[in-house]
Order: C-alpha cells, then sequence, then structure tokens
C-alpha cells in the first residue's frame, strides 16, 4: 500500500508541482503512465528467486524485522516457477481481470539485484522476452547498487521504461538499526547519488507507523527523501506479520499502530511541504 506522487523526467514523486503534474498536488503513478503512454501499464510481479544481504548471512540471518515476503502477494505462489512462466501466467491473468495489453515486469521478492551482473542479465531479459512487456521495475536495497549493476540497469533504461524502487523505509539510523535494517541513511544516500543522472525512473519506499518514531520523524523523512529529487515515493502503512520478529516483539510491548485516518493524514501532511518545491 501507498502513494507513488514527480519531479524530473515528469514521472510521479513527493515533489510533483502544477509544472510536471499538471497542477495536482499528487501525481499517481497510474496518471503518470497513461500521460506518458496513453493507455495504463500493469506491473506483475515477479519471484526470480532472489535471497537478501540481511537473511543469508553476509549482513544477517534473520531479515528486516517486520518482513515476510508472502504477505506482498497473498493468496499465490510463485515458488518453482521460472521468469518466463511467471510472466505468461501474470499477463494472462491480467488479461482476464483487466484487459491489459501493456506491462512492467516487476522483479518484487527480497532483493532483486542481489547477484552477479550476468545472472541478473539472463533473468532480466528472460522478463523482457514477452513482446508485451515494456519495461522493468527492480525492487532493492540501497547496498546492492554497486556501479557494475547501476551500469546494467542503465543499459536498459538507454532504450526501455525502468524503474529502480529502493527500499529505505526510515531517515533516521536509530530506527533503521532497530528494525534490522542493515543499512544506514549515509548508504542510501550514496546509492540515490549514484543511480542519477543514468536515465532510471528512480522510486524510494519508506513505511509510516515504525516502533519508536513520531510524527515529527515521519514527516522529516520524506522531506529528506525529497531533498534528493527521487521520480517517486511509495509510502507504506506499516502492517505486522504473524511470524514476524516486529509481530512477536508487539506482543511483548505493544507500540501505537497507525489507523487508517491517521495513516491518511500523515501521508498528506508529509507530502504538503513539498508538494510544489522539487
Amino acid at each position: 500500500m501507498g502513494k507513488t506522487a514527480s519531479s524530473k523526467k515528469t514521472a510521479p514523486s513527493a515533489g510533483a508541482g502544477p509544472a510536471t503534474a499538471g497542477g495536482r498536488r499528487v501525481y499517481t503513478l497510474g496518471r503518470f503512465f497513461l500521460d506518458r503512454f496513453g493507455f495504463q501499464l500493469h506491473k506483475i510481479s515477479l519471484d526470480a528467486g532472489f535471497t537478501c544481504p540481511n537473511r543469508d548471512g553476509k549482513l544477517g540471518s534473520g531479515g528486516c524485522a517486520y518482513c515476510d515476503n508472502r504477505s506482498f502477494a497473498p493468496g499465490t505462489s510463485r515458488a518453482g516457477l521460472a521468469v518466463r512462466e511467471q510472466v505468461e501466467r501474470e499477463i494472462a491473468l491480467a488479461h482476464q481481470r483487466y484487459g491489459a495489453s501493456g506491462f512492467i515486469a516487476y522483479f518484487q521478492a527480497y532483493t532483486n539485484t542481489y547477484a552477479p551482473v550476468g545472472t541478473l542479465r539472463r533473468l532480466y531479459d528472460e522478463a523482457l522476452a514477452h513482446p508485451q512487456v515494456m519495461g522493468l521495475s527492480i525492487g532493492t536495497r540501497p547496498d546492492c547498487l554497486g556501479d557494475d549493476v547501476l551500469d546494467l540497469i542503465e543499459s536498459y533504461a538507454r532504450r526501455l521504461h525502468v524503474w529502480l524502487e529502493i527500499g529505505l523505509q526510515s531517515a533516521h539510523d536509530a530506527t533503521l538499526k532497530r528494525i534490522n535494517r542493515g543499512h544506514d541513511w549515509a548508504c542510501f544516500e550514496n546509492a540515490m547519488r549514484r543511480a542519477s543522472g543514468r536515465g532510471i525512473f528512480l522510486c524510494v519506499h519508506i513505511i509510516h507507523g515504525l516502533p519508536g518514531e513520531t510524527d515529527d520523524m515521519m514527516r522529516e523523512t520524506v522531506r529528506r527523501v525529497a531533498a534528493l529529487s527521487p521520480d517517486g515515493i511509495k509510502i507504506h502503512h506499516l502492517h505486522l506479520i504473524e511470524g514476524t520478529p516486529m509481530t512477536e516483539s508487539w506482543k511483548r510491548e505493544p507500540f501505537p499502530l497507525l489507523d487508517l485516518e491517521r495513516y491518511v493524514s500523515l501521508v498528506a501532511d508529509s507530502l504538503e511541504p513539498v508538494s510544489y518545491t522539487h
């Protein structure tokens, strides 16, 4: 869940103003696709079998405190299917449900740049082989974006529509440590600066409602992210998944959770100060 709201390349971000968003206070991804392509593109979620340095022992073994990738697509299973098979299945479903005809292959599960460049190229090419896939969206972490990986993604961006979706969650190092994120703000800022100027659309994921964060801290995260001029920002609502470390911690020592009304208010308050400035 979240808002994808834009600045450069007339793409969606927290910084959309009248010149880039037709006067809209928030420029949604759906509106951006309509403006850019003349029809709605659909993102099809893929699980390419990646893991995460916060799970495989490189940084840690428990993962982020809130994370359970099964919650991203409840009721579906892509395990064991090749990328090509997943693409074909998801496109067939989207045809049936929405009459969709254009697609973005969304490498979503875990960290989708966490492999050798040759492996990444093979997997991305497999998704792009379907004639109706018009581009890529690649979910990852800031500490898995070496220059060789960015060079590869840039090579696709020269000829296709490519988004890089970078998980940050919070701009506050104390929070990142608390949720066992495995990187800090400086790592994220460095990754953003190295990824900028390559023709890649950059979307930043954050979470409102993380334990220990005040409203001011959540608003500050959006301000600091907007200052880096991303093309989009996705503001997730924290939800607790059974079996995750954060849920077990909450059972022992409950912390306040955001209801819908407060979440919506926080999103609006977070975006308003930057909506005409970037």
